[in-house]
């Protein structure tokens, strides 16, 4: 009789190879877990490793409290309450002239021993009084205003005073989605409030005025709380450095603030500490070429005089653009004597003019040509 031999199926191979395998590794797992030894671990050396698991945790979570605390003992003491009167003059048919006032109030932060104060524009703009209040001093100080930009939202204002506290500026191009931030400021009246949250994404768009279409980019959303009275204040690591200046929330939305990049922030305020306003024409606007030019005659039925330049969508009032007269709808095609092609064009000659010269502007308005004057 011949031999018979024994065959193993293939599957069966690969199921038992799969367990020798998972049985080495347990009990590799084991020895590692809990050394060698002939006995599973009893439920006391189990709670003593559940135990040990909660103080991980715990020591974590006290050193993100412990941070938190040292950012709010470093750089509250320069975070500011922002209190405004704005007043209007109503003519009324009976009594005459009445003097409505109307209070507002928000926050901002001391970046300097000089007393400069970076804040929202919205937070004073039409103020005719500034008062400022530091945390730890019961009389206000009179702020006055540098400059504002209604562009990014941002304002400085000044206060003259002695051993002024300060915050450091830090890097807001370093930040990352998930980073911890802290919100300081003075929501709705209460003076010096904590918020402590997340950066949620970066290089939003934030529509700063519908009317006139003004909108920032690269600007930070956090989780952190922010609400009405937040405005102007700063948005923190936890190295205490501000990353970013609290601006804007989204009604009847839960977690949901922005914040300007400090990197933004510190341009602007150079720029206004040092001339008072941004150089700017102060319009709203894109570039001509085909492609525009052929979709505004299909959409208006009007014929452009020209096919390249500076089309204005909209004039920001009190700007130079509007001192001007420049008005929405004029094409421009030339500034300082040179043809210009691209909104980029017209910047870059706005810059190489500079603060308080004069910009000759070629525009046309309708199939009219003319020239006017800005002074920048």
């Amino acid at each position: 009789m011949s031999g018979r031999r024994f065959h193993i199926p293939r599957e069966l191979l690969v199921v038992l190879i799969v367990c020798a395998a998972v049985g080495l590794f347990g009990s590799w797992w084991v020895d590692q877990r809990w050394g060698a030894r002939s006995s599973p671990p009893s439920p006391e050396e189990i709670k003593a490793e559940e135990r040990a698991d909660i103080r991980d945790g715990t020591d974590v979570l006290r050193s993100l409290e412990n941070a938190a605390v040292k950012v709010v003992e470093k750089v509250g003491p320069a975070v500011v309450r922002i209190e405004t009167i704005e007043k209007a003059v109503i003519n009324d048919f009976f009594v005459g002239q009445i003097v409505q006032e109307r209070e507002g109030i928000g926050s901002g932060v001391i970046i300097d021993e000089d007393g400069h104060i970076i804040t929202n524009n919205h937070v004073i703009s039409d103020a005719s009084e500034i008062m400022v209040y530091l945390p730890e001093r019961r009389d206000p100080y009179r702020g006055r205003v540098v400059g504002t930009d209604p562009f990014t939202d941002l304002a400085v204002v000044r206060i003259s005073g002695g051993n002024l506290p300060t915050a450091p500026l830090g890097d807001s191009d370093k930040l990352r989605v998930g980073q911890f931030v802290i919100a300081i400021g003075n929501p709705y009246g209460f003076e010096s409030s904590v918020t402590l949250g997340l950066v949620s994404a970066l290089g939003r768009g934030l529509l700063l005025d519908p009317k006139y279409n003004l909108q920032i980019e690269g600007v930070i959303q956090t989780d952190a709380s922010i609400n009405p009275g937040n405005s102007g204040g700063p948005l923190l690591n936890l190295e205490g450095e501000v990353v970013g200046i609290n601006t804007a929330i989204i009604q009847n939305a839960q977690g949901i603030g922005f914040a300007i990049p400090i990197n933004t922030a510190r341009k602007i305020a150079e720029e206004l500490i040092a001339h008072g306003k941004i150089l700017r024409l102060g319009i709203l606007g894109g570039t001509v070429d085909e492609v525009f030019a052929a979709r505004y005659e299909r959409e208006t039925g009007n014929k452009l005089p020209v096919r390249s330049g500076v089309f204005i969508v909209e004039v920001v009032p009190n700007e130079p653009a509007a001192a001007a007269g420049l008005q929405p709808g004029d094409l421009i095609t030339a500034a300082g004597g040179e043809q210009i092609r691209s909104m980029e064009e017209l910047v870059a000659k706005v810059k190489e003019v500079g603060h308080g010269g004069e910009l000759n502007i070629d525009f046309f308005r309708g199939e009219e040509r003319y020239v006017t004057t800005a002074h920048l």
